[in-house]
């Protein structure tokens, strides 16, 4: 499979960053044209899966970025966390909001470079500079080279913070084989670092199996994506005993349901979405710490 262009991801991250603006989570820069104009197109078929009590895309949308928010904060506030990396940002505000909330978080985050120009504009429209909070160009595909991780990351982090990496809707575009080298990518990445924290969302089989519906959901994420939306793995151990071989210490795979009362979730009866949650390397978990 070739690997998704800008012009194929592009579609998603303007409905996102509306999605995240919409709901109180960015600021009105965040929110775009292209991203309202799409969302209105959809809002029918979110509508339908609303009144039967299933996960639209808005509602999946919202539970794994809150679940991964949640888990993120965790870390900081814990000390095993001091600077973020996230690939494939597009107009995610959590680097903004990060930032806001912990003054000396270190925040990167990279994308392709027609997002990143963009990215950049929305930031400054919104009046935001910090110095803490970059925005690179990155391909989570390439093994070296400046926008390999290291290349586009590594000059803006501190080598003696736990590192958090952080990869939100990016998975779904590719096959089984390129995941497994980007997770090999990344557990080699945050390895180099005294806690090495990775975060993201996942679609499984066993989450379009066992909800009704959820084929069509899948089939309408692929127009919706402009081209197909990956299944990967069977179900949530499958994955994690595929995150620990490509180097994780530590893996879980989350349903988003388990963190209600803790999480602010849509009020749904599945999310067709499942959040990883793994760590890299010996000094991994609680026993690394700032």
């Amino acid at each position: 499979m070739s690997p998704p262009d800008s012009a194929r991801i592009s579609p998603t991250a303007h409905y996102t960053g509306f999605v995240w603006y919409r709901n109180g989570l960015s600021h009105e820069a965040f929110r775009t044209r292209e991203g309202w104009l799409i969302h209105r197109v959809l809002r029918p078929m979110n509508l339908a899966y609303e009144l039967t009590g299933r996960a639209g895309l808005d509602a999946m949308l919202l539970s794994r970025h809150r679940v991964i928010d949640h888990l993120l904060s965790q870390a900081i506030e814990s000390g095993e966390i001091g600077q973020v990396v996230e690939v494939a940002a597009g107009l995610s505000p959590r680097g903004r909001r990060f930032t806001e909330r912990h003054p000396d978080l270190i925040y990167v985050e990279g994308d392709l470079p027609g997002m990143v120009a963009r990215k950049r504009e929305v930031l400054g429209r919104a009046g935001y500079g910090n110095p803490h909070h970059q925005v690179v160009e990155v391909d989570a595909l390439a093994d070296d080279g400046p926008a390999s991780l290291w290349g586009a990351f590594a000059e803006h982090l501190d080598p003696g913070r736990g590192t958090a990496l952080i990869t939100e809707g990016l998975l779904g575009y590719f096959d089984p084989a390129s995941v497994a080298g980007m997770w090999q990518r990344f557990s080699r990445f945050l390895g180099d670092y005294p806690a090495g924290l990775y975060l993201s969302d996942l679609h499984t089989a066993a989450d379009a199996g066992g909800v009704r519906g959820a084929r069509l959901f899948q089939r309408l994420l692929s127009i919706f994506a402009r081209g197909q939306v990956h299944l990967h793995f069977s179900g949530p151990e499958e994955a994690e005993a595929a995150l620990r071989a490509r180097g994780f210490a530590e893996a879980s795979v989350h349903d988003p349901a388990s963190f209600a009362g803790r999480v602010d979730l849509p009020p749904v009866d599945r999310f067709v979405v499942q959040v990883i949650e793994a760590r890299s390397g010996a000094r991994s978990g609680t026993a690394a710490r700032l």
